[in-house]
């Protein structure tokens, strides 16, 4: 039996979705192949576990759910494979202190610190497989500029955009205004470059509203992307599951619950999302489009999925133009809401399966990466070891 630390939480403003995410994955997971250990992470950025952990009432008193808990930490050193419980207290018998075993990490962040290629190098580092995309493929799939760069050199439709540095705006905001009025038209969108969900977004039709949504998105990172409206836009998700040439795409949706664009609040904070996730949102699987478009955005998926270099199960949202139905990639979430367990369901792949097919293409990847080389012996530093002064080096 494999020992899964099932990690959720973190320094994230999508925090509490993460929970969410993370107790579905531990209610849904095949008991008798896996042994679930919960990792939680607080929002100051500090590691538990415990039994207090697997239930979500708990988590209406977190200073009550933490001292039910027990600290640990995750050391960096290759192969040890271990989670610690802190403060350490090693025995005189005892050779290293008391920890927890893992044999995989399954991946349950959403947002920074924990989505973006954070948590990805400290378990590279660790030798610890886990799920979804490495740390290049976190890190750009959360970065909407750095991924809209991508998206755009691989010639996959976008939308008109621009971006700044927050600071650019601080010294000069009536340049950096002027700027996106003159590359953009209106209504745009203003988001924060490396926020997921819809948290720090906000439409403009004009210039004082475009000044306001430029100070909100501040507030969340140092980059902020401006983009031009799709005109009466459809949205469509799509999921896209496997790794390199070896992908499936699920059938696609149209979330229902929006007006101008689906908030943070519609996508989470009802009452019946807290208990199912995404899945409890209005939304309509399979979407009302034609076949052809619905192969086209799934072609468009697994082409996205591939050149951010990604694995494991992704969700690429898409916006549909009305009257042309023109199809634009908005964004991928390489650790979607609820693992988009709902878009698997239709074609037969429970939940268990969805995490199970996950769990073996953490353990592949890392199987495939033990076969590189990584160092070769050399007689260089012998050869240093005779004089560093005047000499040099190259790289």
């Amino acid at each position: 039996m494999l020992n899964v630390a099932v990690m959720f939480g973190g320094r994230s403003v999508e925090h509490e979705v993460s929970v969410i995410t993370g107790l579905q994955i531990m209610e849904n997971i095949d008991k008798s192949k896996y042994r679930p250990i919960p990792i939680y992470l607080s929002k100051d950025g500090r590691w538990y576990t415990g039994e207090a952990l697997t239930d979500i009432k708990n988590y209406q008193d977190i200073s009550s759910l933490i001292k039910k808990s027990r600290e640990i930490v995750l050391l960096p050193t290759y192969n040890l494979k271990k989670f610690y419980f802190y403060p350490f207290k090693a025995g005189l018998l005892r050779k290293e202190p008391d920890g927890l075993q893992v044999d995989v990490a399954l991946l349950a962040f959403h947002g920074a610190f924990g989505e973006d290629g954070c948590i990805q190098g400290l378990l590279e580092l660790a030798g610890i497989p886990y799920t979804g995309p490495g740390v290049v493929g976190s890190g750009v799939g959360m970065d909407k500029i750095i991924m809209k760069h991508i998206f755009k050199s691989n010639d996959l439709p976008i939308v008109n955009y621009t971006w700044f540095f927050r600071k650019n705006y601080e010294k000069d905001p009536e340049a950096t205004i002027e700027n996106v009025e003159s590359t953009l038209r209106y209504p745009v969108f203003v988001k924060p470059a490396n926020l997921g969900s819809s948290i720090g977004i906000s439409k403009a039709k004009s210039k004082k509203e475009l000044i306001y949504a430029v100070e909100v998105a501040s507030k969340y990172d140092r980059k902020i992307i401006v983009e031009e409206a799709v005109k009466e836009p459809i949205e469509i998700n799509c999921s896209v599951m496997g790794k390199d040439d070896e992908l499936s795409a699920s059938l696609c949706e149209m979330p229902v619950s929006w007006q101008d664009f689906l908030s943070y609040d519609d996508k989470y904070m009802h009452n019946e999302s807290m208990k199912t996730g995404m899945k409890g949102a209005a939304r309509k699987i399979p979407a009302p489009i034609s076949e052809e478009k619905a192969e086209e955005i799934k072609h468009l998926a697994k082409k996205a999925f591939k050149v951010l270099d990604c694995a494991g199960v992704a969700r690429i949202d898409f916006l549909v133009e009305k009257e042309s139905m023109k199809v634009y990639i908005n964004e991928i979430n390489t650790i979607p809401g609820s693992m988009a367990f709902y878009l698997w369901e239709p074609q037969g792949i429970k939940f268990q399966d969805l995490i199970d097919n996950l769990i073996g293409f953490a353990i592949e990847r890392r199987r495939e990466q033990e076969n590189n080389i990584y160092s070769f012996d050399t007689n260089l530093l012998k050869k240093a070891s005779s004089g560093l002064k005047g000499a040099k080096t190259r790289n």
